[in-house]
Formats: structure tokens, sequence, C-alpha cells
């Protein structure tokens, strides 16, 4: 089960009285045929259900009302099958709360030349109805998105379930609670912001807790719950001489153990689904949380380092997103340059805090390591190579009068050989 099964989009036709109880028929029945199709045929990530006919103002007013307060709705796909005149919809879009699609699709692909007619053209009739409904929604500035094509063509499958993926984290992200463990870290500009003005526009809450609060959680984890989760460990990862049972680091990795254990319990009891930290803030922690981190990272939580809240909230929102695609989604800092002519490369890092969920199919290697600012002891990190390929790299920016996301694309390379 995922994310994807608490919710269901609502398919609705546009048509009108005009044409006729025949011509209605067949549309309702052309409507069901491809809900049938699409749930079964096109691997879309969350289930359509077909809603009554929008024939008129009050019918298309009361579907959108209805979506609004529809907490499993995400949203909704709208289809023109013959022409709907658009005034009828403005009531209803004027309210409508919840993500739009626009399909402009038809239910044949090909026309029948030797017999076409008034008839077919009329009961067909979304190159009209399209354009209609597509001028309603410039008109009135909605924000919707369009999927033209068949609705057999995997292409249009594919961009309806990205959509849907887009819908879902929408309806998360308004329900998102982000905990803080300590505030900003002291001096720095870009990771802090806003946190009333990003409520009001993206509907995520941040709200700071005391790292105290957190230790009293970490201090009452049993030995035994411990002892569980390293026997985990033991079992997912490589552990290093130092990290086994009678190695110098075991205690740390121990104590690790007990952070991560004491952290979810605190984000589970608050229901967030993000987070933040700074090394500057650890009061009482013995180590900075790193392995807690990366494995709740891999768990679906969003993190950012040094009170980032705006990053932990995206991070989120793409795991959401991206829940069951090939690949992962990470926290992570652009650090250094490498310069080199048509090879320029930007080296990706943090401290600690690197999501699993990017590494190559092998076992992580769980080591302590020295880490040189915080003061605390050596914490345990899981080490991994990472995939190659096309990446995303994303950052929300609060720039007071608004806000900007910004989404470049890269390459994820291997990196090359030191050289001695």
């Amino acid at each position: 089960m995922t994310i994807f099964d608490n919710y269901e989009v609502w398919f609705v036709i546009g048509s009108q009285h005009l044409y006729g109880a025949e011509t209605l028929r067949q549309v309702t029945q052309h409507a069901e045929h491809v809900v049938n199709a699409l749930n079964t045929e096109a691997k879309l990530p969350c289930k359509l259900v077909l809603k009554p006919l929008g024939t008129s103002p009050d019918e298309i007013t009361a579907i959108c009302r209805d979506a609004n307060y529809d907490d499993r709705c995400a949203g909704l796909v709208v289809w023109l099958h013959t022409f709907s005149p658009a005034k009828m919809w403005i009531n209803g879009l004027s309210i409508l709360n919840k993500p739009l699609l626009q399909f402009h699709t038809q239910f044949n692909a090909a026309l029948p030349w030797d017999s076409i007619d008034m008839d077919f053209m009329n009961l067909n009739q979304t190159a009209h109805g399209g354009r209609e409904f597509g001028f309603i929604g410039a008109r009135m500035r909605q924000q919707h998105a369009v999927v033209t094509g068949h609705w057999q063509d995997k292409e249009a499958h594919t961009r309806i379930g990205a959509w849907m993926r887009q819908a879902v984290s929408k309806q998360d992200t308004r329900q998102l609670k982000v905990c803080r463990f300590g505030d900003n870290m002291r001096e720095v500009a870009v990771t802090d912001g806003d946190k009333v003005a990003a409520q009001i526009k993206f509907g995520f809450s941040v709200n700071t807790w005391a790292v105290g609060d957190l230790v009293q959680v970490v201090n009452s984890i049993s030995d035994g719950d411990i002892n569980a989760l390293i026997d985990e460990y033991e079992s997912s990862y490589t552990l290093t001489p130092a990290t086994r049972i009678h190695g110098d680091k075991r205690q740390n990795v121990r104590e690790a153990a007990r952070i991560e254990l004491g952290m979810k319990r605190f984000l589970e009891q608050g229901g967030f689904h993000a987070f933040t930290t700074t090394f500057e803030d650890l009061h009482g922690l013995k180590q900075l949380p790193g392995l807690a981190v990366q494995r709740l990272m891999q768990q679906g939580y969003g993190f950012a380092g040094e009170g980032d809240w705006k990053t932990a909230a995206l991070l989120r929102i793409m795991k959401v997103m991206s829940t069951g695609l090939q690949g992962g989604t990470s926290f992570m800092e652009d650090y250094t340059y490498h310069f080199e002519k048509g090879n320029d490369l930007v080296l990706g890092s943090h401290m600690l805090e690197v999501c699993p969920s990017i590494a190559v199919e092998e076992k992580p290697i769980l080591d302590v390591q020295h880490l040189g600012i915080g003061g605390k002891e050596d914490p345990a990190r899981l080490i991994f190579n990472t995939q190659t390929g096309p990446a995303i790299v994303a950052s929300l920016l609060a720039l007071g009068d608004r806000d900007r996301l910004l989404g470049p694309g890269r390459d994820r390379g291997t990196t090359p050989a030191a050289r001695r």
C-alpha cells in the first residue's frame, strides 16, 4: 500500500442537453468504457472514479463543491466529450480548490470518412468543446494542466500519471507538518524565510521544538529496541570492523540507533513528515544525527540541514510524487566545483545526511568517522556509491514578495579516480 491508495481522481464529462437523451446516453457509455480501460491498462498511480455528467451550471457546481469537501479526492480530470458551453463552468471552477486537468481526447481515434454525419460530429466534439473550456480557463486564470492525445496512447497515460502524482503531493502538502529541532543556523540567510507566508501559499506548517524535547524521547528508548534495530543494521549493511561487536566504535552505532528510534517516535507522535536539524543546536545529543536522518529520509521523511524548512518540505513533496518510481530523492548541497573544458562538474554533498534511495544496488557500508564540527562524538553514517544518469536539482527560495522554485536538470556521473 502506498500514499496513492488513500486518494482517487474524479473523471468528469462535460456536455449539455442540447443534443438529446440518446447522445447523453452514448456519452455516458463512452465515459464508462474509457475510465474502466484507463484503470486497468494505463498503470495510473490513482484510481479514476467516474462522476455523473456535467450538463448544467448546477450539476457542475455541485461536482466541484463535493470535490472540495471529499478528502479522498485529489483532483478532477475533465473531458469535454461534446460541446459544453463554458459559462456553465464558471461558478464551479471559481470555487474549485483541487487540482484540475483537462483531458483533450475523443472516444474514436480515426474519423469514419465513409459514414460521418452531423450526429457523429455533435457526439464527438472534443476539438470544439475543449477549446471552449480552454478559453474559460484562460479567462479565469484557472491554474490547470492539459493533456492532449487519444485515451489509448501510452504517452497520454504517462502524462496523466505524472499529473496525478503532483495532485496527490499537493493534497499531502496541505496536511504536512514540518518539525524544526532547534532554529536556523546562525547568520545564514537562504535557509530562513517567512513561515506564515509559506503556510498560506503552500499549506504546510512549520514549528520549532527544543532539542531537549527530542533528547527526552531519545533517552527513553529501551536497550531491547536498540538491539532489534542493530540487528536490522547488520542484515542491511556491511559494517566496518570498528562498528562490529567488540569494535572500538560499536557504542557509537548503538547511540546512533537510539537517536534514530527517538527521532522516529517523536515524529510519529507529532504527525510530522519532514524535519530539520542544525549542528549548532545539539544540546543533550551525543552525536549529530547522521545515520538516523539517512534512514528516515529513505522511509519517506523530508529533511534538510541547518534549519532549512523549505528544503525539508520540498523533499517530502518530491518523495510523495516519486513513490514507486525508479531512482531516488535526497537532501543535497552544491559544495565545490571541478572546472574542466567540456566536463565541468559540481560536487553535491553534505556532512552526513544523504539518502540511500539514490544508492546503487549494493549494500551500503555502515561506518563511524570523525566529524570536525559540532563538538560531538563521532557519528555513524552510511557510505555508498550513487546511481548515474539524469537528475533534477530543486531549490525553493523565499524572496520576500514571491517564492521561486528552481529545478535545473543535471547528469549524475561517476566520481573520477583520485590522483596521487
